[in-house]
């Protein structure tokens, strides 16, 4: 009873003490924002048909569903073109901003906005990355995800606090006016009006006790409730990926193509999907390494979720998932599934490869920007180096 006891004290502590994860969620933030930002770069030409007026499936069955359903979306305000090309320029500007992690509080709301709002105003755009995609940018809100390899980082480190300057709380109060304005016209759901006033005065409230006691019981209370609610969702984060192999492996069990080893053949023969139909070929043309592939995946997706605990076959069945994802990208032409599942994996990522990853990245930097003054001197962990942790102070999304 005492060791358990003990255990259990040290969990909390450890729960409520730090933020855990900090690499991993940086990667995550990096990751998902990244694959949405290239997305909507890539289909800025096509974006009327996908998202806009030019699609088949109108505004007006759009507006149906959503009323039927309470979806969110900012598309379905007005049907004016310049509002949807807004729309979609502030999600393009989020992702980008997000990806930099620049004051990440608020501009992961304004990232969510434009993931959902898109998506479901055309809830058949998609090619399952996007459903990942979609969920993740709701869980990247409550999650502290700039502490390191983030502009918000390099700031707190610079300044000693990631509280001063008028960018974010400007910023949060445009958000403010802007779910206001939604809530008064019945644009939103009881439950979106909710969760967004929730998260308006709770970050109004950090930033008050931020700044006018920055050392006070307040600031480390609000931290407790902040490094919980991230540790929270970092848990959901990795239930989700386990959820997602878990559940794709189990139905690839029961289907009969998978039970013979010649699932993969058939979408290799798809013109679709083989944007390298040499490749393709000469791959669908090998009986053994169709088979080999088939029950390999199975295997890999079924037994991932129960070596989480095991970390060396983890990080091998991980490295097997990244590297099959990148087959996905390149032989079925599907980058941002790709991208996205592999933003989800690199939640599991070792913490001493990510850190490993980041120093040698501003080791490199250093040395290009100064090649004649020798070793660069290490700098703090929020810039990208292995050490310790972040600074408290860094701001989190």
């Amino acid at each position: 009873m005492r060791r358990a006891r003990a255990a259990a004290r040290g969990a909390l502590a450890k729960a409520t003490g730090q933020a855990l994860g900090p690499y991993q969620s940086a990667v995550v933030r990096m990751g998902f924002s990244a694959t949405w930002l290239f997305f909507l770069l890539r289909e800025y030409p096509n974006r009327h048909a996908l998202y806009g007026p030019d699609g088949p499936w109108s505004w007006a069955l759009a507006r149906r569903l959503v009323d039927s359903n309470h979806a969110f979306t900012l598309l379905l305000w007005t049907d004016a073109q310049p509002w949807f090309e807004l729309v979609y320029a502030v999600a393009v500007l989020a992702s980008a901003l997000m990806v930099l992690g620049w004051r990440t509080r608020a501009t992961s709301v304004v990232f969510m906005a434009g993931v959902l709002s898109l998506q479901n105003r055309s809830v058949f755009v998609g090619d399952g990355g996007d459903n990942v995609i979609h969920l993740m940018a709701i869980y990247l809100v409550l999650t502290r995800c700039a502490q390191v390899w983030s502009l918000d980082a390099r700031r707190a480190r610079l300044r000693g606090s990631a509280a001063r300057g008028a960018a974010g709380p400007v910023l949060w109060g445009l958000l403010g006016a802007v779910f206001a304005y939604g809530a008064v016209t019945a644009q939103f759901g009881l439950g979106w009006v909710a969760a967004f006033a929730a998260l308006w005065v709770a970050t109004a409230v950090w930033w008050m006790v931020e700044r006018y006691a920055p050392r006070g019981e307040g600031r480390a209370l609000l931290d407790v409730l902040a490094n919980l609610v991230h540790n929270a969702a970092m848990l959901v984060i990795m239930a989700e990926v386990c959820l997602i192999y878990a559940t794709a492996g189990w139905y690839k069990i029961q289907g009969s193509r998978w039970q013979d080893g010649t699932a993969l053949y058939y979408p290799l023969g798809l013109d679709y999907f083989s944007p390298w139909p040499e490749v393709s070929g000469v791959l669908a043309g090998s009986g053994t390494a169709v088979m080999l592939l088939s029950y390999g995946t199975v295997a890999v997706q079924v037994a991932f979720p129960f070596t989480v605990f095991q970390r060396r076959v983890k990080n091998v069945l991980l490295g097997v998932m990244i590297v099959e994802h990148a087959g996905i990208a390149v032989l079925l032409g599907l980058p941002f599934f790709s991208l996205a599942m592999i933003a989800a994996d690199a939640v599991f990522l070792p913490t001493v490869f990510l850190a490993g990853v980041g120093g040698a990245v501003t080791r490199a930097r250093a040395r290009l920007r100064a090649p004649g003054r020798g070793p660069a001197e290490p700098v703090a962990s929020g810039a990208g180096a292995p050490g310790p942790g972040p600074r408290p102070a860094a701001e989190a999304g």
